[in-house]
């Protein structure tokens, strides 16, 4: 069985006992997240409807990710980069 659920604005396939990344969520280590289910599949029969529930496991920051800008021929460049704050969650039941 397996789900399409929609945390944080964004859609994972999970199944149960998945661990996933996503953008930070506001709670505490262990705290209980209800996630938005889109689609539920069983054995090949589909249904829109259910429910899951995720585990915050935790906080952390994610690989730093670089840009660069760079105008040829004018001597301009400019090197940014930043690190995503994002949150493990374990995914505990979907029905």
């Amino acid at each position: 069985m397996f789900a399409i659920v929609d945390i944080a604005g964004q859609q994972f396939k999970v199944k149960q006992n998945d661990k996933i990344y996503v953008h930070r969520l506001a709670g505490n280590v262990g705290d209980v997240v209800d996630a938005k289910v889109l689609m539920t599949s069983a054995e090949g029969s589909i249904q829109m409807n259910g429910s899951a529930k995720a585990e915050i496991l935790d906080h952390l920051q994610g690989d730093k990710v670089i840009t660069f800008h760079k105008k040829r021929r004018k001597g301009y460049t400019k090197k940014i980069g930043h690190r995503e704050a994002l949150t493990q969650v374990k995914i505990t039941s979907l029905a």
